[in-house]
């Protein structure tokens, strides 16, 4: 029977300290745009969850929807020309 204590080491070597990594907080900030018109599509569903939804209710949901697929668009056309240039 082997024993797996050698290994060990080798996977905690590098203690998790819970912050993020620059890396992991430059991707954060590329995708907050889309991450708050998430938040902002979001909103506007919730408040019609006990109603029925107005036309003015029905505008802010579309707006949201638009406001995110245009971040979504915009993530993905910078994530296509980093790829390009690199």
């Amino acid at each position: 029977m082997k024993s797996i204590a050698a290994l060990q080491a080798a996977v905690t070597a590098t203690p998790f300290d819970g912050e993020p990594s620059n890396a992991e907080l430059d991707a954060i900030d590329a995708e907050m745009p889309l991450i708050l018109a998430d938040v902002d599509l979001l909103d506007a569903k919730i408040m019609t969850i006990d109603r029925t939804p107005t036309e003015l209710d029905q505008q802010r949901i579309r707006r949201a929807r638009r406001r995110v697929l245009a971040a979504r668009r915009d993530l993905a056309n910078r994530a296509v020309q980093a790829g390009g240039a690199a």
